[in-house]
């Protein structure tokens, strides 16, 4: 190879350096936004983008119900849609029994439910505000620095809630309410504003709040205009670009209205007084919705009683009490459980369930319920027996009996999953007997006579439900606030994780013993036939009031001290722009 002399030794040299040089900038420059992709798309704290100065415009719409929102679709709510995480299935609170105005604005501010801060009547007495303080107060010692600002058309809001605002303003319209707050985003600085409209619910108290109220219609309306006078004064501001603001919109609570189609087993969601709309809203957010879970999408969770007939063991549990489950021949019942056939192979004729002497065959006092090849009959003194259909499919069933009169005549009709499979004269017969209710075959004698069944749900009440009634309420899981719990002679959840005792839940003290073959499952299934009760995650899957002021804080840069036991959560907003500008 020839010899490079010195000259062409530098220019080679120095060709290198400068590519090298290039490199260097150009993976610099190729890489600088990737470490604010991640904070932007995976932020464990929101505070870590780096941006303009936070502030927060806070939104209060009484009466504003969320579906009421999703209906009408105003256009400048719709608008922000695009960039916001919202819902139209928000909460007040999914515990309260009766929602009021105060209640919901102490769960909005104060980011705690009312067992803790004790609002429950427009008056706010009883109130808990020391200990859990209102975002004003909670900024106010965070930083003395900060400005905060709350503009109400309500005066009970500001006199009991903004105590510790900087600066506020009790008005008497919402029309003045948008006016001193378009006022305030043009001559002022705030760290913090909260405005509160009042008209909707005004026009829903006095008219209703169905969308077809068009006073109410009218007012939802109007509010979005000033919602749109709003963003625009706000994006008007001269220092607009130098911020970045977080735009909360919140309905404080919904109102009497018809339940939406399909809300009947959803809890809480189905309440249009707590039905809300929320939003978070920033320009830079990437749109998304929440929406409640579909009813049938809730597991249904627990345990219960497995009754196992074998050759060699037999599980079965019984009523010391041997008036439970004697009808005579006058009153109205309902009798109704919820069970899961697991048997690998059809059964033909063991009873299962029911209260009669001779339990493995036809009787003509007591009745019982009794397995058919794959699904069961219910068997009354021997005649009639009619058939329920099949349930042998590892899925959770519904079945139900009611006593009652039609026409004068003692009638006996049979329900399984809400379906009325049957109706039979029972007028004037007797099957009364001194045997105990009892759940669980005999010993199997062959093998068409093995058992493998959950047991759960037993009740008895002292009243017919009607037909509607009872195709709800036996597939709903049964509670101390369920329809008719006065009426209950006995109900037997079978929730025990463990023990001989199945425990009677209505008061009355009619305990099931179980023997030492009855085993307890545990269960986490779908089934189209029970409606489950709600759990509380469930209801955390959309934006709750109280969630609101931890949101607040997040976005503030504010750590809460566990000390102040907030209830709210805060979301994940989810950014379309990944990079600092």
């Amino acid at each position: 190879m020839k010899q490079l002399n010195r000259k062409q030794e530098l220019i080679l040299v120095n060709g290198l350096a400068i590519i090298c040089l290039i490199l260097v900038l150009f993976l610099t420059s190729c890489n600088k936004d990737f470490p604010n992709t991640l904070r932007s798309e995976y932020p464990s704290d929101t505070t870590n983008i780096k941006e303009g100065k936070r502030k927060v415009l806070y939104i209060i719409l009484d009466g504003v119900r969320g579906n009421a929102v999703s209906t009408l679709a105003p256009t400048n709510i719709n608008l922000l849609l695009r960039n916001s995480i919202y819902t139209y299935d928000g909460l007040t609170d999914y515990q309260t029994g009766v929602t009021t105005n105060a209640t919901a604005w102490a769960n909005m501010t104060t980011g705690v439910i009312d067992t803790k801060h004790k609002i429950t009547t427009e008056n706010f007495a009883g109130n808990e505000l020391a200990n859990y303080p209102t975002i004003f107060t909670r900024l106010k010692a965070a930083n003395a620095k900060y400005r905060t600002v709350s503009i109400a058309s309500s005066a009970s809001f500001n006199t009991n809630l903004a105590v510790d605002a900087t600066e506020k303003q009790s008005l008497t319209t919402d029309l003045a309410v948008k006016d001193a707050l378009i006022n305030e985003l043009k001559t002022k600085e705030a760290d913090l504003i909260v405005a509160q409209f009042h008209s909707a619910e005004t026009e829903g108290a006095a008219n209703g709040y169905e969308t077809t109220n068009a006073a109410y219609t009218a007012s939802i309306t109007t509010l979005d205009s000033y919602i749109g006078s709003i963003m625009n004064e706000l994006k008007a501001r001269p220092t607009f670009i130098k911020e970045n603001w977080l735009v909360v919109i919140a309905s404080n609570k919904g109102g009497n209205a018809l339940p939406f189609p399909g809300s009947a087993d959803v809890g809480a969601y189905g309440d249009p007084t707590r039905n809300n709309f929320i939003i978070y809203y920033n320009p830079k957010f990437s749109s998304q919705p929440l929406a409640r879970p579909d009813a049938n999408s809730f597991p249904y969770v627990g345990f219960g009683p497995r009754f196992v007939a074998t050759t060699t063991s037999n599980g079965i549990a019984t009523l010391s009490n041997t008036t439970v489950g004697n009808f005579g021949t006058t009153g109205e019942f309902t009798f109704m459980f919820k069970m899961k056939n697991d048997a690998s192979s059809a059964n033909y004729y063991p009873m299962f369930l029911g209260k009669r002497n001779a339990f493995n065959s036809v009787s003509s006092t007591g009745w019982g319920f009794l397995f058919g090849a794959n699904g069961f009959q219910l068997d009354w003194g021997g005649t009639p027996r009619p058939g329920g259909g099949d349930i042998r499919d590892g899925i959770w069933h519904t079945i139900a009996f009611k006593i009652y009169l039609v026409g004068g005549v003692r009638t006996l009709s049979l329900f399984t999953d809400g379906k009325k499979m049957s109706t039979n004269s029972i007028d004037g017969r007797n099957i009364d007997n001194t045997t105990g209710l009892r759940i669980g075959s005999d010993l199997a004698l062959n093998g068409n006579e093995l058992t493998n069944f959950v047991v759960k749900d037993v009740a008895l009440y002292n009243i017919a439900m009607s037909d509607a009634e009872l195709a709800v309420n036996m597939r709903r899981q049964i509670s101390a606030t369920s329809p008719y719990f006065a009426n209950l002679l006995g109900w037997w959840p079978g929730n025990e994780a463990s023990g001989t005792t199945i425990g009677d839940f209505s008061g009355k003290g009619n305990n099931f013993t179980a023997n030492a073959s009855v085993n307890r499952a545990s269960f986490e299934e779908l089934s189209p036939n029970v409606s489950p009760l709600i759990t509380t995650a469930s209801y955390r899957v959309v934006i709750n009031n109280v969630d609101i002021p931890s949101q607040i804080y997040n976005w503030m840069g504010i750590a809460p001290l566990t000390s102040w036991n907030l209830d709210g959560k805060i979301w994940k907003l989810l950014y379309t722009d990944v990079r600092n500008n």
